[in-house]
């Protein structure tokens, strides 16, 4: 791994450094109060130890901050964002100071919480606490794969550490327990965390309901201990370098005082979550010998110092064109395909491995992604991922490939044991990475293990893939507690979330061609049970690519015109076409629209729409799940619009049973259209 210094080999002047953490400080203090709002506290605890990361340790190119090899830098401890603000500034990331000035105002780029995308050196969106911690070891995780992948003797082109400065809500949240004990399984000795240690939360002191011992917590993950004095620049360089040299991941206890230098709130839950007051804000100058006016201030020399930054970022990135173009003479394939992952580029004609099932045998959803894995895997070489202990349920495993283990960082199997939220804040971080592409899988009804993390790829527009098995009542004897009723709903609520509840195997391939080329994250809702493989050639069939567009017309019997639409997703497809089929054999006009996808659906043209579900025809929804939001499809008048579907938790039978059970049969599904054709 990497050890070069980044701007300062040696301590400074003690007054200089004082003022140039005082700096941090002010610019701190200063946003929170123009703003009337934020957490002043965090950031002048920690302005020392983040000083010393940035100045002394930290590799990064403040004019280029996506160079591949730069070290990362999460602020999991969200809330004292302008910590992070003002460091982005002072380096000379592009950040103007006016946008620390606008703080928590509309359009800035200086939001409440550190936001994914708004701004030149934001590794990741946070605030809410311990997602930072797991995106970090995501983001280890990913580093550490691609060195394994990549790097040779005297190239080292993936050699970065993910730095993280985390608090104690952090470590109170059960997604860094869980991000925790798998880092430490996994020995990932480039994560190196500072703790800030500062024994205060919003209701006031730690021991409110916080008193276990930390350090014995972590060392018992595995993880390298390490407790200092967080004020003092030169403990924080040292404990750092301490981590470097050891073969675990790092935690580093930095004991620091929250709003140090207020009089009369350093210390105190009172200057954790608002700002100072005026008046303690003009006495935090005075004790700190800071100028009252202007605010915002930042001395010249403190300013030249920290500017260093974006030479010696140009030098560093130098250096690494150097290393990257030997390489890519010595080791030209591989230099490609590096280049490739790091763009986030599919290989030439890797559609091609999509798997075509045949119209001859049952396939649940669930194996016919399993199928699809493996054989996009050995195209899309580096499509990564596993499950939260499921895999063999889920079908997550590739086939003939090692596991991501320690000592075995080239593998792609990843074992995430029962951890089904740290997986997906894990996940995230693969993907904010970049050079991998994550998958994670799961039973549906987990989703709301993994809800927090899920709502942040969303948020964050990263290109994650939800593997999500058992989908519906139709996993049968496992009861109430594993099958999920309202969890599509749920999830179809999220802004940015597509949804995808493929109805057949070839359904599943398109399913994937769109998750690995969506933006965003991507939900595939799979079935445990068998479904049809439905021969696309029959007449009134529509290809299974429509799901591509969310919804299409997948069967239609009409040749006097629609009297009927059905519309269903996933495993009620079969419900709605045998329904259908005995429709159309009593001379009814119907029409099965698949509506795989809402919010694929809802993306298409107004026309478009339109074509697939005629305002004037009756439609029928089926989908095993709650019906609430179904009512945008079927409309609001119950003679022209209806929703077969599940308003109470399930039962335990085999699931054939529990479907009849619930009225989720054909017979039923014509009787309903039947009335609404009527009117």
């Amino acid at each position: 791994m990497n050890s070069a210094p980044a701007l300062t080999e040696q301590p400074l002047d003690p007054a200089f450094e004082a003022r140039a953490i005082n700096t941090i400080r002010m610019l701190a203090a200063d946003g929170v109060q123009q703003a009337k709002s934020g957490h002043p506290g965090m950031p002048m605890g920690m302005a020392a130890a983040a000083f010393a990361l940035w100045t002394r340790v930290m590799r990064y190119s403040p004019t280029n901050p996506d160079w591949p090899n730069r070290d990362r830098f999460v602020l999991s401890a969200g809330h004292g964002s302008m910590l992070l603000y003002a460091l982005l500034h002072l380096t000379g990331f592009d950040l103007p100071l006016d946008e620390l000035r606008n703080f928590r105002q509309w359009d800035s780029m200086t939001a409440g919480h550190p936001e994914y995308g708004h701004a030149p050196g934001i590794e990741t969106t946070t605030g809410p606490l311990g997602q930072g911690f797991a995106n970090g070891v995501g983001m280890a995780i990913a580093a550490k794969w691609l060195a394994a992948r990549f790097n040779k003797p005297g190239y080292a082109l993936m050699d970065h550490y993910i730095y993280a400065i985390a608090g104690d809500g952090c470590l109170m949240e059960g997604i860094s327990s869980e991000a925790a004990s798998l880092a430490g399984h996994l020995k990932l000795d480039n994560l190196i965390y500072l703790y800030d240690d500062n024994h205060i939360t919003i209701e006031g002191g730690t021991d409110l309901a916080y008193t276990e011992d930390w350090a014995k917590r972590f060392e018992a993950y595995g993880w390298h201990v390490q407790r200092i004095d967080g004020m003092d620049t030169e403990a924080v360089v040292q404990a750092i370098a301490a981590a470097k040299a050891d073969p675990r991941p790092s935690i580093i206890g930095c004991r620091s005082v929250i709003g140090y230098g207020s009089p009369n709130k350093a210390g105190t839950a009172g200057v954790h979550g608002e700002p100072l007051g005026e008046d303690e804000l003009k006495l935090t100058k005075e004790e700190l010998g800071w100028p009252l006016e202007p605010r915002f201030y930042i001395p010249d020399d403190v300013l030249a110092h920290f500017r260093q930054a974006v030479e010696r970022g140009k030098a560093l990135e130098a250096e690494y064109a150097k290393l990257w173009e030997g390489y890519r003479k010595e080791y030209p394939a591989e230099a490609a395909e590096l280049q490739r992952y790091l763009n986030g580029e599919l290989p030439t004609g890797w559609e091609e491995a999509l798997p075509v099932f045949p119209a001859d045998k049952p396939v649940a959803t669930r194996n016919a992604s399993g199928t699809v894995i493996n054989a996009l895997a050995k195209t899309v070489t580096n499509l990564m991922g596993g499950s939260a202990d499921l895999a063999g349920s889920t079908k997550t495993m590739i086939s003939g490939v090692p596991a991501f283990q320690a000592g075995e960082y080239g593998g792609r199997n990843m074992h995430f044991g029962v951890r089904e939220h740290g997986m997906a804040g894990i996940l995230n971080g693969m993907a904010l990475h970049g050079g991998v592409i994550p998958y994670g899988g799961t039973f549906l009804v987990f989703s709301d293990y993994m809800r927090g993390s899920m709502r942040l790829s969303a948020l964050m527009g990263v290109p994650v893939v939800y593997v999500l098995t058992h989908d519906s009542i139709g996993l049968g004897e496992d009861g109430p507690t594993h099958q999920p009723i309202e969890h599509l709903a749920s999830l179809r609520a999220i802004p940015n979330m597509t949804v995808i509840r493929p109805a057949d195997a070839n359904e599943v391939s398109v399913a994937w061609k769109i998750a690995l080329t969506n933006s965003g994250p991507t939900v595939l809702a799979l079935t445990r049970q068998n479904l049809p493989v439905y021969d696309r050639t029959a007449e009134g069939m529509g290809g299974a690519e429509g799901v591509a567009r969310g919804g299409y017309v997948m069967y239609e019997a009409a040749p006097d015109g629609v009297q009927v639409a059905l519309i269903a997703t996933g495993s009620e497809v079969e419900i709605a076409f045998n329904a259908a089929k005995q429709l159309a054999g009593e001379g009814i006009g119907v029409r099965v629209v698949n509506l795989a996808s809402w919010e694929l659906f809802a993306a298409q043209d107004a026309a478009y729409r339109a074509e697939v579900l005629p305002p004037d025809v009756p439609k029928l929804a089926i989908e095993a799940g709650v019906t609430f939001g179904w009512e945008r499809w079927v409309g609001n008048d119950p003679r022209k619009g209806a929703v077969m579907g599940i308003d109470r938790f399930g039962a335990s039978a085999p699931y054939k049973r529990v479907y009849a059970e619930f009225g989720l049969t054909p017979e039923a599904a014509v009787a309903k259209a039947k009335t609404l054709i009527q009117g």
